[in-house]
């Protein structure tokens, strides 16, 4: 009589994707955020803001993707559009990346900045 003995530990599936670890985002993708939040938050349209700060609409909507590695002079514009001084914004900035830190999560929020905002 044959008995049916399990394995003293489960098979380990070698082909099963590895989790990719948590990253802490980018100073450039918070930025973004934060400037787009922003601007949601007073309900202006990515040209209006563009058109205040000095850039074009499509720089703009580069720097709240997180794509382009703006220059001081070009955050300075543009938070000056949305009315936050460059202290304010880069605290906010700060702190953002200090909560994504601490909870580990990816979606950095700008609370910060919304207070600075308002």
């Amino acid at each position: 009589m044959a008995s049916s003995v399990p394995p003293l530990r489960p098979a380990i599936d070698r082909t099963a994707p590895k989790p990719s670890p948590v990253r802490e985002p980018l100073w450039r993708h918070v930025l973004g955020d934060c400037l787009r939040d922003l601007r949601h938050e007073r309900g202006e349209k990515l040209s209006e803001t563009a058109r205040r700060a000095g850039v074009s609409p499509q720089y703009l909507s580069e720097m709240e993707r997180g794509r382009k590695e703006p220059s001081s002079e070009m955050i300075a514009a543009v938070a000056g559009a949305l009315d936050v001084t460059l202290v304010d914004l880069t605290l906010a900035v700060a702190e953002s990346l200090r909560s994504a830190q601490n909870s580990t999560s990816r979606g950095a929020t700008c609370s910060a900045a919304y207070a600075l905002a308002a």
